[in-house]
């Protein structure tokens, strides 16, 4: 039995002693998994230099703290490893930074036995008490992350360190998905030390030690960002890493337009672009370098989470307190038309804002529909009346909302959207902004409308997006500032209970408040998404995971590689005017519903 020394803050400021009051249980049933099937190709080879576009060059290398939260943060999150992992197929849990781990019979400890060979980038050892430096981290002032404090004090107790190997994380209650919520991830304190009032400006651009394959090596600011491949990464022969993350250097190149990311694709000045836009798939690809064989297409259908695409209504606006107007600006979005006039008929619509949770989401759930009628119904009896332009307006006020986004091709959507809304009586006011400016908008809650999706989470979160103690403060994932006490005692119930069947209920009915609230207007889903990619890259079979989102994501997924003999052929081929066959390539290993 193994003791540790539990230093107690409070006796120590009275001049205490250090207390002995913590000792690695008996009995605990340690766990491993290496026998779930491997998902890399033994194929894969390593090299070559990855390009891949971004439309804005992130405010920060920090992840935490103001302006952090932006799209550019999952490449540097997904290099640090946790202390467990999930297999993308079977979805059972894998090692990472620990090798073992352990359930407490109290359902609120994990224990955990760390790989001795796991190392920081810059060669410095990973211990359990890098682990117990998160908490100190993530709880301070310093770094002006107020999610981060909230969850690291309201939702993680402790961490146990036992030796340098040897830790228990702690929740503060006991949960049915413990594993979701206790492997956290290490802070390298011998990097940070003491945390100064000056944290935000001082940590901007520096370049954080991590324990994942790939490490910033150079940037340019406004101009691209520079991994490159560890080549003695400790953790390179794990089960689940044996063949992935090939390439030798990823270059994440700024090209703010998405239609001249296109034109860089197509001369090989970019390595993949997404398809799954039907202009690009049906038309813009029928184009030489596809027809030719030069460039590959591949459309994959996934079995996944469904981004929450959509309207975010800022209910702080004056116009959107009115829940009545909240559901007349939903019944006046005709996406139905979008769908079918903009996407082909290829996309579908998204009812709600969590969809593809299984028995947590509420399938019973309609998104309103575009009605002229229950518009009118619903500003009238809020005391609205149309105006001479045909808009409603009241008391000198005009149902005008400012519409903000950042990707152009969302731009014909929203065009369609404008028209059919002043159809019903209300006006859209299109802003595009750059992605690092509308994200900074949103977070600071002066928007409008945002037009954008959240990422996705194993089982679905509600406080940091929909609690009231992340409405009317800038920086937290709140953008509609939904302040309603009565969801707030539901959310708190869901994330207290310790049945998992009770959890299933709270979050549908959570699901149910939600679309009652109407502070959220869902557009669109896709159960797969479309890539072309230049031939002398390789995928293995099947090309992907269940939940991929990205076939060519080189932390995150890292499956794909270079063929240099395919590339040097390649480029004979299109000096000498050669061709190849061309390739498009349907993979439906994990389409809903379909073969498995």
């Amino acid at each position: 039995m193994k003791r540790v020394c539990v230093w107690v803050m409070a006796l120590l400021a009275l001049g205490g002693a250090p207390l002995c009051a913590e000792t690695l249980p008996d009995g605990l049933v340690w766990l491993t998994n290496n026998e779930d099937p491997v998902f890399a190709s033994e194929k894969a080879v390593k090299g070559g230099v990855f390009i891949s576009p971004i439309p804005s060059f992130p405010l920060t290398f920090r992840t935490v703290g103001p302006d952090s939260n932006s799209g550019f943060r999952s490449h540097i999150g997904a290099n640090q490893m946790s202390l467990i992992g999930m297999h993308p197929n079977t979805e059972n849990i894998i090692p990472e930074l620990a090798t073992h781990w352990a359930f407490g019979s109290d359902k609120r400890t994990m224990y955990f036995k760390l790989d001795p060979r796991a190392r920081w980038s810059d060669g410095v050892p990973v211990t359990a008490e890098d682990f117990a430096y998160t908490l100190e981290f993530m709880r301070s002032k310093a770094i002006v992350a107020p999610w981060y404090a909230h969850y690291y004090s309201e939702e993680i107790e402790r961490v146990i360190v036992y030796d340098d190997h040897t830790l228990a994380v702690v929740s503060t209650r006991a949960e049915p998905d413990l594993h979701l919520k206790l492997s956290i991830t290490p802070t390298p304190k011998h990097f940070y030390g003491s945390l100064g009032s000056d944290f935000v400006a001082r940590y901007n651009w520096k370049i954080v030690p991590n324990t994942g394959p790939y490490q910033i090596a150079s940037f340019k600011k406004g101009k691209e960002v520079v991994f490159t491949r560890k080549k003695a990464w400790w953790a390179r022969d794990l089960t689940y890493n044996r063949h992935r993350f090939n390439v030798n250097k990823v270059i994440f190149r700024v090209i703010r337009d998405f239609n001249t990311q296109w034109e860089y694709f197509k001369k090989a000045k970019i390595d993949t672009f997404r398809i799954t836009y039907p202009k690009y798939w049906y038309r813009k690809s029928d184009t030489a370098v596809v027809n030719k064989g030069y460039v590959e297409r591949i459309w994959f259908y996934n079995d996944t989470r469904r981004p929450p695409q959509g309207l975010y209504l800022n209910e702080d606006r004056e116009i959107f307190k009115d829940r009545n107007l909240r559901m007349a600006f939903a019944h006046a979005m005709n996406v139905d038309k979008v769908i079918q006039k903009v996407l082909r008929g290829d996309y579908f619509r998204l009812n709600q804002a969590y969809e593809g949770y299984g028995v947590y989401s509420d399938e019973t759930i309609r998104a309103r529909g575009y009605d002229i009628a229950r518009v009118t119904a619903l500003m009238t009896a809020s005391g609205w009346h149309r105006g001479g332009d045909g808009i409603w307006e009241k008391g000198g006020r005009r149902f005008s909302v400012e519409v903000t986004y950042s990707f152009d091709e969302v731009t014909e959507r929203l065009v369609v959207l404008k028209e059919e809304a002043k159809k019903a009586g209300v006006e859209l006011r299109l802003q595009k902004l750059d992605n690092s400016s509308a994200y900074k908008k949103f977070m600071e809650k002066n928007h409008d409308v945002a037009m954008m999706a959240w990422s996705t989470n194993f089982r679905p979160r509600y406080w940091q997006t929909y609690h009231s103690d992340n409405a009317h403060k800038p920086q937290t994932n709140n953008i509609t500032n939904t302040d309603n006490k009565a969801l707030d005692v539901v959310i708190d119930a869901y994330h207290d209970s310790l049945d998992a069947e009770a959890r299933q209920g709270l979050s549908r009915k959570i699901q149910g408040m939600l679309h009652a609230q109407a502070s959220f207007v869902p557009t669109m889903m896709v159960p797969y998404f479309r890539q072309a990619y230049w031939r002398w890259w390789r995928l293995p079979n099947p090309p992907g995971t269940k939940h991929a989102d990205d076939l060519f994501d080189p932390f995150g997924g890292g499956l794909f590689w270079y063929d240099a003999a395919r590339r040097d052929e390649t480029k004979r081929a299109m000096k000498r005017g050669e061709r190849f066959a061309p390739v498009t390539r349907i993979d439906e290993t994990f389409r809903p519903g379909g073969s498995r």
